[in-house]
């Protein structure tokens, strides 16, 4: 398997956490769940055939997805292909950071994968086939790099107000209420949230909902000797009720069950 990740250079950095590359990953499983992280993407299949989103029950195909697609914040878990047999070129954002690439209000994509010439622009395909003409792998990165900032470099001004509240949820999830980060950036409740579901896709609080079962999943270890208690506590958790809830709303599984099918990937779950 090849799997290289860059970090871009400013002021793209800003805003793009990394572009992923990958090929020749051949697992057993076909079909993974992909729970919420927060994250919004923009994924480049440099194959020729289609990708399926499938129902989550049943596993039927309900959408195809080819050439690029942009995958917006999710507040519940999708089921997707594994990545067999598949080349993919992946631009992963920031969270709360993509609002300058599509300038549409976030929550309008929330739970959504729509063509990227939709949301982006229709050069978007001219960045494809770009890419798909670079030899080597650092150069389809320069080439991904130098398009995006040609393209959006008027329309990169991070809004400090978001960046604050979204940094402050990540990091300490389990620690301050909405009414106190509004108090803290000088905005009412009100604003903030919609403020918030404009550039984020979710409300400050579904946000922080998201960022708690992260770090839950992230306090996880390789280890069947597991005190839930204290990693729903750790998390924010007010007990091991709300902890068991919000983990099956965003995972679809009790963390037991969880904790026997997770693998390095965390959020990515082998289905079938």
């Amino acid at each position: 398997m090849i799997f290289e990740v860059h970090i871009p250079s400013l002021p793209l950095s800003q805003f793009i956490e990394s572009f992923i590359y990958y090929r020749d990953y051949n697992p057993e499983h076909t079909v993974e769940r992909f729970l919420p992280d927060g994250h919004v993407n923009i994924v480049i299949d440099l194959t020729d055939y289609p990708k399926y989103i499938y129902d989550n029950d049943t596993l039927k195909e309900i959408q195809a997805c080819k050439n690029v697609w942009f995958s917006g914040i999710r507040n519940k878990y999708i089921t997707i292909p594994s990545g067999k047999e598949s080349e993919m070129f992946v631009i992963n954002f920031h969270r709360g950071m993509s609002y300058p690439f599509v300038q549409m209000p976030l929550y309008t994509l929330t739970d959504s994968v729509v063509d990227g010439e939709l949301v982006l622009t229709p050069e978007i395909l001219d960045m494809r086939a770009m890419i798909l003409e670079s030899i080597s792998i650092p150069a389809k990165f320069l080439t991904a790099e130098q398009f995006l900032i040609k393209k959006f470099i008027n329309r990169l001004e991070v809004n400090p107000f978001i960046d604050f509240a979204v940094k402050t949820i990540t990091s300490t999830p389990n620690q301050y209420s909405v009414e106190h980060i509004a108090g803290k950036v000088g905005y009412s409740q009100k604003h903030l949230i919609d403020l918030f579901k404009k550039n984020v896709g979710l409300t400050p609080k579904h946000f922080m909902k998201i960022m708690r079962f992260q770090k839950a999943i992230q306090e996880i270890p390789a280890s069947n000797q597991i005190n839930w208690a204290g990693i729903a506590v750790e998390s924010g958790y007010y007990d091991q009720a709300h902890f068991i809830n919000d983990f099956k709303t965003f995972s679809g599984f009790t963390p037991k069950e969880y904790l026997a099918k997770h693998s390095a990937f965390q959020n990515y779950v082998a289905i079938d």
